[in-house]
């Protein structure tokens, strides 16, 4: 079995105040976008050694890591856990999101891994099952399992479906070959409440959000990494009618009205250009 695990991108990101778990909880638009990893999972036969009850073989792109921590994997024996007798499997995961780039590509992968088994095996969770667990393997996994534009809340994992569609619109990612860590990131945000909900803003025309959709992440990378601040700014010199850094980057995204060439001002950095 195989399926297509999206990215997302995040319109306005505020970090709204630090929790005493030392978490930070945030506002934010997931929205999800048509740059796609690809897992396929079949069976394990009987005769093939393995201790783990699954082995993972990733290609396209390297993964940083212990393989036993890669998202996939744990989903995997977090159902494992609750679901004994669940047949062993191979995993392949072709990679296309980039990755430490703020779009959600582990997230995705390792929600998509439970919807896959659970589809599968048969093994009759619901789609807020599915949320639940998903939820401790990260707080962006429960977004991809419901796959919808959402209002998040808490770190991540408190979710409310919105009506948004920015179809026919194009929309441009670069990821320059500057990993920031989210750790990193966070260490630098001051957390404050903004004048304006992000939610309120993204109700609006796009025109407007140049001027007030903000992701506080971008102050303190771009201090840090001021390559990835020129990325924003080439966006909107080729002609973006928005553009920000996606989570805490270092994927940079723009929404165009019509469908910008970025090779040439690009060259040698990840992009990608969809049309939503």
């Amino acid at each position: 079995m195989i399926v297509f695990p999206q990215a997302k991108i995040n319109l306005g990101l505020n970090v709204v105040e630090r929790r005493p778990d030392g978490y930070h909880n945030l506002e934010t638009v997931f929205y999800p976008v048509p740059i796609e990893d690809a897992l396929e999972v079949t069976p394990m036969d009987d005769r093939f050694p393995s201790t783990t009850g699954c082995d993972l073989k990733v290609t396209n792109m390297a993964i940083e890591g212990d393989e036993a921590r890669n998202l996939v994997v744990r989903a995997y024996h977090l159902l494992k856990a609750e679901f004994p007798s669940l047949v062993r499997v191979h995993i392949n995961l072709f990679k296309a999101i980039p990755t430490q780039a703020g779009m959600g590509g582990g997230s995705s992968d390792g929600a998509a891994m439970l919807t896959l088994l659970n589809d599968m095996c048969r093994l009759g969770l619901s789609q807020q099952q599915l949320i639940d667990r998903a939820a401790r393997l990260g707080a962006d996994c429960p977004f991809f399992v419901m796959g919808r534009p959402a209002y998040a809340e808490g770190i991540g994992e408190r979710l409310n479906p919105i009506d948004l569609d920015l179809k026919g619109w194009h929309l441009a990612v670069v990821r320059p070959d500057i990993p920031v860590p989210t750790k990193e990131a966070f260490t630098l945000i001051r957390p404050h409440r903004p004048q304006k909900n992000c939610l309120d803003i993204v109700r609006q025309p796009v025109d407007t959000w140049r001027d007030e959709l903000v992701n506080d992440f971008e102050q303190s990378v771009f201090a840090l990494h001021p390559e990835i601040g020129a990325v924003k700014q080439q966006l909107y010199d080729l002609g973006a009618v928005y553009a920000a850094m996606s989570g805490s980057g270092s994927a940079v995204f723009g929404l165009f009205r019509t469908k910008p060439e970025l090779s040439a001002t690009f060259a040698d950095m990840f992009t990608a250009v969809k049309t939503l």
